[in-house]
């Protein structure tokens, strides 16, 4: 009697999306990043195909931030003012294979920079970096809506990827990114429906899935992970059985979310018992970014080089390459 293959069999794969392009796509960047196609579960290489390796964004902000822990603010203490220079250090010395440009500034509470600054940003981060670019804007619709049009058309050509949008504002920023040739970051508050809503309506205006990264907002370790990891791994099933609404590639914030948790950002004097607070704060970065990259996350997005340093090995390690020591 013959026995039966083991292996889990799926009838779809994840979509694939390009960020970035390069002189001969008629952009500048020296490289290009590709997500997705997988056909398997994240990492179950005998279960089929995972073409493309999870990547790794630093978060650069067009303005100083006020809410990051020194650990946080440390690696970045020369540049912290310079977001062309931020970014630049994140690639030569940290290896970010994106930078994604966190327009903070735009917002009313830290300057409420003009769309024309903003614009500004975005083209000496081009300029001083050639990996593609994630441009994030600042979360409030009406203002995103204006400035991220404006960045978009700065950056014409260059295949970024832009957002976020929701099911309650995705029209303007999609007809910029379909003008402009942008991938589109489409956001859902940790819920299948809706992150399945928002990639319905994006692409009843035109945006092809291979233009789409799902953002279902990140929980951080400790603080909501769990869930976060339960709807990725969700989502992921529905597109491995066939759903093409989802399957688009993940992108999380993982600095952002690790960062807000007490054991990462507590100081040695306040909390002396957790230990030495500049290896607990990346470790904490870092744990939330492997947890996630096995619920499917394709985009990380992350701040301390220390916490991107071991996320890197573990990806390779994952992904069966060799790592250096």
């Amino acid at each position: 009697m013959a026995l039966e293959d083991p292996k889990e069999k799926w009838s779809s794969t994840v979509a694939t999306v390009r960020i970035g392009a390069t002189p001969a796509d008629g952009g500048t960047r020296g490289s290009v990043v590709t997500l997705g196609g997988h056909s398997t579960l994240p990492f179950l290489h005998f279960d089929g195909e995972t073409p493309h390796a999870p990547v790794l964004a630093m978060e650069v902000l067009d303005c100083a931030p006020t809410d990051w822990p020194a650990v946080a603010m440390a690696p970045f203490a020369d540049v912290i003012n310079d977001p062309a220079a931020w970014a630049a250090k994140c690639v030569k010395e940290y290896g970010a294979e994106l930078i994604c440009l966190r327009l903070q500034g735009i917002h009313p509470d830290f300057g409420g920079k003009s769309a024309d600054e903003a614009a500004a940003t975005v083209k000496a981060v081009l300029a001083a970096v050639d990996v593609p670019l994630i441009i994030w804007g600042c979360d409030i619709p009406e203002i995103d809506s204006v400035v991220l049009a404006r960045c978009s058309e700065a950056a014409r050509g260059e295949r970024c990827l832009l957002g976020t949008v929701t099911e309650d504002s995705y029209k303007t920023l999609t007809v910029s990114c379909l003008a402009d040739g942008h991938a589109i970051m489409t956001e859902s508050p940790l819920d299948i429906n809706m992150a399945k809503q928002i990639n319905i309506l994006v692409t009843e205006m035109g945006m092809p899935m291979d233009r789409i990264v799902m953002f279902p907002t990140t929980g951080g370790l400790g603080y909501g992970i769990e869930y976060a990891y339960s709807i990725q791994e969700r989502g992921r099933l529905a597109s491995l059985s066939g759903d093409k609404m989802m399957s688009s590639p993940v992108i999380c914030t993982i600095g952002e979310e690790a960062w807000r948790a007490k054991e990462a950002k507590a100081t040695d004097e306040e909390a002396p018992q957790w230990g030495d607070a500049v290896q607990r704060g990346p470790m904490w970065e870092a744990m939330t970014a492997i947890t996630l990259l096995q619920a499917g996350s394709d985009i990380l997005v992350m701040r301390h080089p220390d916490a991107v340093a071991l996320v890197k090995k573990t990806i390779a390690s994952m992904m069966g390459q060799s790592v250096a020591a």
